[in-house]
Parts: C-alpha cells; structure tokens; sequence
C-alpha cells in the first residue's frame, strides 16, 4: 500500500461496523419525524427587540406637559445607563412612551433591570408628578414581543342583540379562549365597557350648596364593606363585618349627600345610569357591525395548533352556550397563511429532492443515487431534531434554509461516493474502496464544507432587530451542512462499504410481476377503503402504491436503458472531449490567452453593471397579502365624524372588490375579508407604535386577500393602486392605502427626519420642505406628510391669582373641579358577579358640552375661616383662550424630531426616489437650528449595507485560512479564490440580463453564500491535482512536485480535470437545481398530489418574490463559475507552474554562468 493509500478513522469504524450505523440512522429518522410533527410554525421568526419601554398615563396633560413633567426627568436617567445605543420618546395627550434601545450584549433582562431602577430613582423625586387620588404617577417598563402583540384569528360576533349582549357572549368565549395554554390574551373590539355614571346637574347640585367633594365622600364612604374586628363574648369569637356595597346602581339614588339645612339626596342633583362609556370603538366585517375578538398567541408557541384549539372551542360554544342565530365568523387566520407558507417550502423540498435524484440517477445509476441522495432526508431529519432540542421554530427563515442547503447536502456524498466509485473500478472491493476512497478526499471534503460553512457563519453577528430576523438563515445551514457532512463520512462509508456495485441492474421480469400484484391490491384496497371512509391517509397509501407501479414500470422500460447511455456513453465522451479541451488550451501561449479572455470577461461584467446599473431595492417588494388604508383627521375630531368617513372608504372598497365574486360559488375569490375599525386598533403600526392614548380621529380598513393559488391570477398590487386611486379625496382628512410589509418592521420606505429645539420652527420648516419636494414633481410619491402637527384644538384657562386668592380660590381647587366637570372623576367600584365597573361623577352631558355652562358653574366650597358655604363662579376668577396644540412630540436621543413620510406607489422604486430627494435638498437652504436625515427604511439600508460589506470581508478571510491551512500554499490559495471573482462576475451577467432589481439584503446574502459555495469546486480540482502529483513524486522518487517534469505535470493536471469533472458538475448542477423550484415559483403539491391525485401546479407566491432574488444569485454565480472554474482552476495552476519553473531555470542559469565566471 502506498504511503498516500490513507484511511480516515471513523468512516473506517463506519465500514467495519455497519449495523450500528443502520441503527443509529433509523434512531435519527424516528427522532427527526418526530421533531418536525411537533415543532411550532409560524411565518416569520419571533423577534425580542433589545428595546425596553416604559408607558406612563398621565390623565388630562397635553404632550408638552407629558414631556416636561415625565418625559424629561426619565430620560435624564436612563441616558445615563451603560449600554443605552438610543433613546426615543412619544409624548402624547394624556400619555408617554420612552423606548430605550440597547446594545445586542445586553441582554434583554438586565436591560429591563437597569431601566427599572432608574425609574425608581426618578419617582423618589420629590417633583415627581402625582394623579387626581394623590398616588404617584407609575411609569410601566417592560419588553415587547412582536409576536405576542399581533393577532392570529379575528372572531367576528353578529346576530339579532344589542353590543352589549354580543360583548357578554364575546367574554364567555374570551374565558374559554385564554384558557388554552397556547393563547395570551383576547381583546374585544367593538364595543366600549359599561360604568356607573353620576350624571350631575350643575344648577340643582349649586341651588343645593353641594359640592363634588360632598358627592365623592358620600357615595365612597357608603360603598364599602369592612372588618370591624373580633368580639370575643361567652367563649364565642364573632368576626364583626359591615356590609355596605351597593348591589344595584339605583340604591346610590338613596344616598344622602348632604343633611345640613335640609336632606338632600343623590337623586335631587343628578341622574345615575349603568350604561356604556362614551363610543371609543367601531369594528365591522363586511360592513355590518360586529364585536370582534382579537386572539394573540404567546411567544414561542404553536400557532396553528392553538387556532385549531379555539375553533375547537367554538364548536363546544356553538352545541352548548351559545344561541343558533348567534353569527360567528373568523377573520385574519394566520394558521392557514403559515401552513400555506410551511407547505409550499416543504413541496419545493420535494421537487428539488427529486430533480436532485433524477440527476444522480442519470450520472451514477439507481443505486449509487440512493446512497447519495439520502444525505438529504437524513441532514434535514437531524436538523429538525437538533433545532427542536433547542426550542426554534419551524418559520419561513428555516425552512429557507434547508431549501438552501438543499443541494449542497449531497455535495459531500457525491465525491465521497465517486471516489468510492472510481476505486472500484480500478479493481478494489468494496470494503477497501470505501476506506481508502474516502480516506483520499475525507480532508478536502471537510475543508470545502468549512469554506461553506464559513460564508454563512458571520451572518450569525449581524447586529440589530435585522440580525434576530437573518441568524435562523445561518443556524439551519450549519447545523444542516455539518448533518451532510456527518451522513457522508459515516452514513454514506458504511453503505458504500455494504452495498455499492459498479452496475446497475434493471429490475427482472420475476420481480416485476411480483411487485406488480403487490401493489395493485394495495392500491385497490386502499383506495376503496380510502373513499369508503373518506380516509385521506388510506388514499395517499393506496395513490403512491399506483404512482410507485408506473415509476417502477417506467425505470424497467426506459429509464433503465436512458441511465446506462449517459453514464457509459454520454458522460465518457464529454469526459474525452474535456479532456482533449484541457490539452489543447493548455498548449504554449493558448493558456495565457484563455487566462486573459477569462480576465477579460471579468472586467466586461463590470463594465456592463456600471452600463446598466440595476434598481437597488432594501428588501423584495412583496405582493400585497393586506391592503390598508388609514383615515386620519385632526385631533379633536368627534368618533362619530371619523366612522362616517371610515364608512365611506369601506363601501368604495367593497364596490372594487364585488367584481371578483366567483358567479358558481357566490364567494369573493379575492378578498377573504374586509374589516373596519375606529378610534381603538386603528392606529398605524409605522407612525403610532406604543401610542396607547385613545384616537377616535383615526378609522382603518383591512382588505385580507386569499392565498396566491386562489386568485386566479389577479395581481393585488393592481388592487391596491385602484383603492387608492378611488379614495384619494375626503374633505379635512388624510388617507393613505398601504399594503403588509415583508419581514421586519422598518418604516416608511421614504423618511426625512428633522432635527431640532423649537418645534414650531421645525414644523414651519416641515411645510415649507414637503412644498419644496412637491415643486420638483418627482415621480411615485404617494403623499408626503409630516408625523407631528398643531392641529389639536385646547381651549387655555388662565387663572386671575389675585381674585381668585381674595376669594379662597386656588388654581388646583379650580382645576380639579373642572376636570371633575368634563374629564370625570372615578369615585368607587360596583360589582356585578366577576367584573367590576366604575362609578364615575361628572357633569351631565348636554351640561359639560355647553362652554358657557361649564365656565360659569359656581365653585362650591366652605370657607375655613367663617364655616360659610361659599359660591365663586369660575368665570369670575378666570378667562378662557382657543388655542391649538401640538398632537405628539417626538424625541431622539433628548432632542426634539419629526418626520416627513410617504410610501412609494407600485413600480416605482423607493432608493431612486430618496436620492432624487437627497440631491434636490442640496440646493434648499436650511436654517442653522434644524438638520435632517434620512430615516426609516433608508436608515436600516445604510446599517445593513455596511454590516453585509463587512460579513463579505470576513467570510473571504475566514475561508482563504481554511484554504491555506489545507494546502499550505499562497499560489494554490490564489488560484482557488479567484473562482470567487469569477462567481461574482456570473451574478453580474446574470443580473444584466435577466434585468433584475439589486435587493440588498437578499442579493448581498446570495453573492457572500457563493464565496463559500464556488470554492469548493476549486478545492476538490486543486486537492486531486495535488494527490496525483504527490503519487508521482513517489513513482519517481524525487523530493518535491517541483522536481517533476512540466509535461507530467501537464498530464496530471489533464487526467485530475476528466476525473473530477463528474463530482464537480454534479455539485453544482445539485445545488443549482436544488434552487430552481424556488426560484421560479414553480409550486407543485405532493401533498394533495398522492392524497387527491391533484397536484395543484402553480408559478408564483410570496416565497418567489422573498426569496427569489438570493436563489438567483447563487444559481447565476455557481453556473458561470463552476464552467470556466473548469477552464480556470486547471489554467491558472499550469502558468503558476510554467512561471516557478521557469523562474527556477533562470536562477540556475544565472548560478552556472557565475561558476563558469568564476
């Protein structure tokens, strides 16, 4: 045996121990089903931003004192905490928001620790603001869940009942719902709570020298119910316990609220009612009302498991509680999305397996196809498990995965099994051609997967909301490559070393027959038992029993005989003629031309991308799933104002969408639903995250669409330019029609964000800007508007100190008793069963709505001095001023911002327009107080841009190490690494003319795989030229390969090229084909294919548009680089030969004539 006849130790232990093998393989095919049955699914990956909030309520303060009382104070604090990256902060009416975003080594808990000990700091102050009971104003911190805050299922309630009924059946399901462990919380839309009102007349309550405070002490101080303590008497302990709450809302008409002078009764001075709190909420499905329940999951959780568990909820409901004429309809399941989006990935699995295996079949036969073709079963198997173990989800960025990974997974396998292959061949058996088959290539191929693995691996530190997206793409691919790499080395030996044969057998006539009646009383019991029972299960049996009938007739008919001419016939002579190619191009100057025209065509592709620059997009311009259009009027405006116009928009939307009802079924195709909603859950995620403050000056209407497949070819992006087109004008309000976005939340795709101290300048300035940019008429701009206005109506009461101190009035009392007036005042609770609802006093509505009532109400007090009841009407000690206010302020590391923002309409292209944008404000003169940026969308392009150019770098550098350390040579690492280059011109090419956009993130993504796909190719060329050369340095018994003569190792070079260019096309062809399906959109349902014998055949869907842009990268690069790597790799290591030898020649020519010399 030749001292370079080398074994590798455990695919040696793999040959020699073939049953543990076996077995350990079916203990990974029986976990890995396992883990895949019940992994949870979801669309996207569940992401925890490094982001804590802190809320505070502050009841009845305008933003700008939300912003100097809370906003303040807290960010002075937290600014001070280390790790802090940015702070932002909302300031609205009523309410505040705070998000502090740290870095991605903190972690989420610690962060929230830190900013909770600030908080505190910040409420031990002493300025600290209180609220109307004489508590604390109490700021909420806490860390969201993108998942848990979006809704998997609408349960829409219709029927013959008032709201309030349908709300009380809403709530026996929301008790059922949020019993399922799956579930979080159920919200009910579309319907207000009730309370108690005290509805207080202001002229009988003055007439009656009573006062709020008499009102409040009295209903308080009678409804309660209190320990009095233990009496202990004749050896007896009793629990004293006085019983006052109130059982019905009418038994506070008794209540007496003032005796002196005569009694006065709680019902002489106002009206008590239990009734709904003033409309905060609309909700409709379809135009008709409905009480709506929003279902939210928790964090990683089963998403379709738990919408299965509330339908089955429904069901009980239905047969039990529940009346028959009660309508419930489900809107917004997610579960069918994201099992669309599951199996439409797990099909393109399939196909690519199969086009996989019709490709190994053809150049390697049946059974050494199967060898190989396992690793892709196996790999995925063993991911599934390893990803469940530690608790991921099975998500479109997975699956992405796996689909990615899909042909390199038999890479490994393919030259393992070759080697094994080409051993054989020479007269081996199979025992020892495993052994020293895979022992030849066992380190190559365990490089070459680290050069892979090493391009995907710097996508696990992308920092930032963007990087918890992308790290599942990286995690799934090494966990999967290195299974691939584990199934070839162990699995793949102890097969070969079994079972493998240089022949393929046809299947015999005996056999034939056999199987034949096997499977047909297979298929025909199954079949019959299948539609007998309706048993999908036993129809797929009785299909693939049929479907596996014509295969195996088929194979023993023609793919046998079409098998054995490829691979005896076809494949030899492309062998030859390679083989002749690489000796003619390698003869004298012929090598330096193919080098140059190889240069030469590097440049070109250059040249060609700066001629034709491409439309660079941040991330794929999805198809609209959703339509959204958002109606906004100006703070201030009534809920009922706002319902009309949302009203309005919802019927033109319903009159585009009727043309799309299917005339057979009498169902709409196209829309699965169309939902409204006002004031609660109408806000924009883009422009009012965390914003809890009620807005019923904002009404929004979703458009939810079928799944691709169902409709019927119609381009909702055509659908969302005629929504907008039809409500574009509606008198004093602001609509914009958005569509769902794709991957994680960036903003708007064109922001300009303005930076500075006084808010009016910056919002005079805003206008003067959003002109400015209106003026260049620049194309595909929907709207531009500005988040922060001065529209929010305030009416200012100044308070004359001087009169109002001679009258015993101060500003608090004053104010107090106005905010009692209109705002209301919470006074104690009633209780009914389980729930409990508010007493609220206040002004009786016609009362508190009239300007002049309420300011000339007489204030009701007693003077401490005298012990006189007192009356000073507010009008006298004060004056009233309209003004306007601003709706929110923003803040950016504790400076004040405001954005200007637009969407960008359907075929126009969002970067274009922001540069357009960028080189017009060159030219507008900006006052030295405010700066601008671009934010949003363009914020995050920038951010990832960078980190993707410095992924690019460090992926090259890890993967010319793994080079070097393999062949321990600068030349070799060279010539291996300039097939990068050459991938990236094919990317180029490709793109050019396939005349695509460039999308950053996927594109970027695709060109930093190729650098670890391409080179493989290059490591196994340059590691068999290396194996042979080191096999005649032996036959010939000289030191080193440069001792060999140029003309063998001309030879080598040629014979290494024709042995590796079966296992070098197959790789790539795998991989590309691997891809195809996704790339294409070519959806082909297996599933439904051996259950109902249709197999859905489709091109399109959401996964093309996401992933389609990577898929082609790779499949553009790999093609062009694997051909002229080919050419290249053998090339490039001949003229570093020819250059050595001849630089040896003249150093030894130069030594003779200086001996001669001398």
């Amino acid at each position: 045996m030749s001292k370079h006849d080398k074994e590798f130790g455990i695919s040696s232990w793999a040959v020699d121990n073939r049953v543990t093998v076996y077995i350990l393989t079916a203990l990974i095919t029986i976990t890995g089903i396992v883990a895949y049955i019940t992994m949870p699914r979801e669309d996207f990956p569940e992401i925890i931003e490094n982001k804590i909030y802190i809320s505070t309520v502050f009841p009845g303060n305008s933003p700008e004192d939300v912003e100097k009382l809370v906003i303040k104070p807290l960010e002075k604090e937290i600014k001070n905490i280390s790790g802090v990256d940015k702070i932002t902060s909302n300031s609205y009416q009523d309410y505040g928001m705070i998000v502090a975003e740290f870095a991605d080594d903190v972690t989420i808990e610690i962060a929230k620790q830190r900013v909770k000990d600030k908080v505190d700091n910040v409420k031990a102050d002493t300025d600290w603001p209180n609220l109307d009971n004489g508590s604390k104003v109490e700021p909420n911190v806490f860390e969201l869940n993108i998942s848990e805050e979006v809704p998997i299922l609408n349960i829409n309630l219709q029927g013959p009942y008032t709201a309030q009924q349908l709300k009380e059946y809403g709530k026996l399901l929301q008790d059922d719902i949020e019993e399922i462990a799956e579930v979080k919380q159920v919200d009910i839309l579309g319907v207000d709570d009730k309370e108690v009102e005290i509805a207080v007349d202001i002229f009988k309550m003055s007439a009656a020298q009573v006062s709020f405070d008499d009102i409040q002490n009295a209903v308080r101080y009678e409804n309660m119910t209190l320990s009095g303590g233990n009496l202990i008497t004749q050896g007896s302990r009793n629990n004293i316990r006085i019983v006052g709450e109130i059982q019905d809302p009418s038994e506070l008409e008794n209540v007496i609220v003032k005796n002196a002078g005569g009694i006065v009764y709680l019902k002489d001075i106002a009206r008590i009612s239990f009734k709904e709190k003033e409309r905060t909420t609309f909700a409709r499905e379809g135009a008709q009302e409905v009480v709506m329940l929003n279902v939210k999951k928790r964090a990683n959780q089963n998403m379709i498991s738990a919408i299965e568990q509330v339908k089955e909820k429904l069901n009980t409901a239905k047969s039990t509680y529940l009346p028959a004429n009660l309508s419930i309809e489900l809107t917004n399941d997610q579960s069918s999305r994201v099992e669309h989006q599951v199996d439409e990935l797990s099909n393109h699995i399939i196909f690519g397996i199969i086009l996989v295996m019709i490709v190994l079949m053809f150049t390697m036969g049946l059974r050494n196809s199967l060898f190989v073709g396992a690793a892709i079963p196996l790999s995925m198997l063993m991911a599934f498990s390893i990803l469940s173990m530690f608790g991921l989800t099975l998500n479109t960025m997975v699956l992405f995965g796996l689909v990615m990974g899909l042909g390199m997974l038999v890479d490994d396998g393919i030259v393992v099994v070759d080697n094994v292959f080409a051993n054989m061949k020479k007269g081996m058996d199979r025992y020892t051609a495993s052994k020293l088959g895979i022992g030849e290539i066992a380190w190559p191929v365990i490089s070459s997967t680290a050069t892979t693995l090493m391009a995907f691996l710097p996508f696990a530190l992308w920092p930032g909301t963007m990087g918890k997206f992308m790290k599942y793409f990286p995690i799934t691919l090494t966990i999967t490559l290195t299974a691939s790499l584990f199934v070839a080395m162990v699995v793949n030996a102890a097969m070969t070393g079994g079972s493998m044969d240089i022949e393929d057998r046809n299947v015999s006539k005996k056999s034939a027959k056999r199987w034949s009646i096997i499977f047909t009383i297979l298929a025909v019991i199954f079949v019959l038992l299948g539609n007998m029972y309706d048993s999908k299960l036993m129809r797929a049996v009785g299909h693939l029993a049929i479907i596996s009938l014509v295969l195996m007739w088929l194979y023993k008919i023609k793919l046998y005989q079409w098998t054995q001419d490829f691979q005896h016939n076809f494949f030899p002579r492309m062998e030859d003629k390679y083989k002749d190619f690489l000796a003619k191009i390698l003869e004298g100057r012929r090598a330096w031309w193919a080098f140059g025209g190889i240069i030469a065509l590097l440049v070109l592709s250059v040249m060609l991308i700066g001629a034709f620059p491409r439309k660079v997009l941040f991330f794929p311009d999805n198809i609209p799933n959703q339509v959204i259009a958002y109606i906004e009027y100006p703070e201030g405006t009534d809920i009922s104002k706002t319902d009309k116009a949302t009203r309005f928009v919802e019927n033109q939307i319903i009159s585009i969408l009727t043309k799309y009802v299917d005339p057979k079924t009498k169902e709409n195709f196209l829309a699965e639903s169309i939902v409204a909603q006002v004031g609660v859950g109408a806000g924009n995620p883009n422009v009012d995250a965390g914003n809890q403050s009620e807005t019923p000056y904002k009404g929004k209407v979703t458009v939810n669409f079928s799944e691709f497949q169902y409709r019927q070819g119609v381009n909702t992006a055509d659908i969302l330019e005629e929504i907008r087109m039809k409500i574009k004008g509606i008198a004093g309000a602001k609509v914009t029609v958005e569509k769902d976005s794709n991957g994680p939340p960036a903003g708007y795709p064109i922001s300009l964000q303005l930076t500075g101290i006084d808010y009016a300048q910056m919002l005079r300035e805003s206008e003067k800007i959003i002109a400015f940019i209106e003026s260049k008429n620049i194309p595909g701009i929907e709207r531009l508007s500005v988040d922060v206005n001065k529209e929010s109506p305030e009416l200012e009461v100044q308070v004359d100190r001087v009169n109002a101190g001679s009258a015993g009035v101060s500003t608090g009392q004053l104010g107090m008793n106005l905010r009692r007036s209109v705002y209301g005042q919470e006074i104690s609770t009633y209780k009914e069963n389980d729930d409990d609802y508010n007493i609220v006093m206040r002004m009786q509505e016609d009362q508190r709505k009239n300007e002049s009532i309420l300011f000339n109400q007489p204030l009701t007090f007693r003077n401490p001095n005298t012990g006189q009841v007192m009356q000073v009407p507010i009008s006298a000690v004060s004056t009233t001023e309209k003004k306007t206010t601003y709706n929110q302020i923003k803040r950016k590391n504790q400076k004040r911002i405001m954005t200007i923002y637009s969407n960008v309409l359907t075929g126009y292209n969002a970067d274009e327009i922001t540069k357009t944008i960028e080189r017009e404000l060159k030219s507008y003169k900006m006052p030295r107080e405010i700066t601008y940026s671009f934010s949003g969308v363009q914020e995050e392009q920038g951010k990832n841009q960078s980190f993707l150019m410095k992924a690019l770098f460090l992926a090259l550098a890890g993967i010319t190490l793994i080079i070097v350390l393999q062949f321990n040579s600068v030349s070799k690492t060279l010539v291996i690494l300039f097939t990068v280059l050459l991938s990236f011109s094919g990317v180029f090419y490709g793109y050019v003319i396939a005349n695509m956009d460039f999308v950053i993130l996927m594109t970027m993504m695709g060109i930093i795989s190729l650098a670890g796909i391409v080179v493989k190719n290059g490591i196994v060329l340059m590691d068999f030229f290396v194996l042979l050369l080191d096999r005649k340095v032996e036959e010939r018994g000289v030191k080193s390969h440069d001792d060999l003569p140029l003309s063998e190792i001309k030879e080598v070079i040629i014979e290494s090229g024709k042995s590796r260019l079966r296992p070098v096309l197959l790789t790539a062809s795998t991989a590309v084909l691997g891809l195809i399906p996704l790339a294409i959109g070519l959806n082909f349902n297996f599933f439904t294919l051996i259950t109902d014998l249709n197999p859905h055949i489709f091109i399109g869907g959401d996964n093309v548009v996401f992933w389609g842009p990577l898929a082609w990268t790779i499949i553009f690069g790999l093609t062009y680089a694997t051909v002229l790597t080919l050419v290249m790799v053998p090339v490039m290591f001949y003229l570093v030969k020819r250059i050595k030898y001849r630089l040896r020649d003249r150093r030894e020519k130069r030594r003779e004539a200086e001996l001669a010399s001398s």
